[in-house]
């Protein structure tokens, strides 16, 4: 499997849309679509690909006001975290002025395995940025999508609704740096890191 990982970054907030695929194959795993879900389709069948699924790390209006738009064009099913189902749909919470609302297809827990798109990859429950917020972990590629949870020589802002700084640094530490110092991260917002970058450097931790 020749395995490659691409990203838009869109959105009010400079949020990191990542699409993971395989050459062959052509099917994309898409990541917290912030916005334009329609032309995140388009410009990944310009690329010759197709969405094959559509996976949320939390519900923050930064990284799912896009599914409906990519859904509704992909027809790809959505995956989200099991404990964000309010977050997804109330607006109060996931902070959007134009009343976002969204649904998952698939609810996720903590440790469960997925196989999507010729990859085989196992969700992370890390609770803190939101309360129901996850990562996603492909072990075979050593590649972890961070969402907000883990930023290069940062952490996730806590301040916002159903947010714990206590929490976010327990779930990094007991969940995340526990996996191998070559695991790239790749964050919600801002550049790529390692593991082990964030062992050796991350202030927070």
């Amino acid at each position: 499997m020749a395995c490659k990982i691409g990203s838009f970054v869109m959105g009010i907030a400079a949020t990191n849309c990542y699409y993971l695929y395989d050459e062959e194959q052509k099917e994309a795993l898409v990541f917290d679509p912030p916005c334009n879900g329609e032309i995140i389709h388009k410009r990944l069948s310009e690329k010759g690909l197709s969405v094959c699924a559509i996976l949320i790390t939390h519900g923050h209006f930064d990284h799912i006001s896009g599914i409906d738009g990519l859904k509704k064009t992909s027809g790809a099913p959505v995956y989200a975290p099991a404990k964000e189902k309010e977050l997804l749909c109330d607006p109060t919470l996931n902070l959007s002025d134009e009343g976002v609302c969204v649904s998952a297809d698939h609810s996720v827990i903590d440790g469960e395995e997925l196989s999507l798109g010729g990859f085989h990859l196992r969700v992370i429950s890390t609770p803190g940025h939101t309360s129901g917020g996850c990562c996603y972990y492909f072990p075979d590629e050593k590649i972890l999508i961070s969402g907000d949870t883990l930023f290069a020589q940062s952490v996730g802002r806590t301040d916002l609704p159903t947010g714990s700084m206590s929490t976010l640094i327990e779930s990094i530490k007991e969940k995340l740096m526990v996996l191998e110092d070559d695991v790239t991260v790749y964050p919600g917002h801002g550049e790529s890191t390692t593991i082990g970058e964030e062992r050796k450097y991350n202030p927070f931790l």
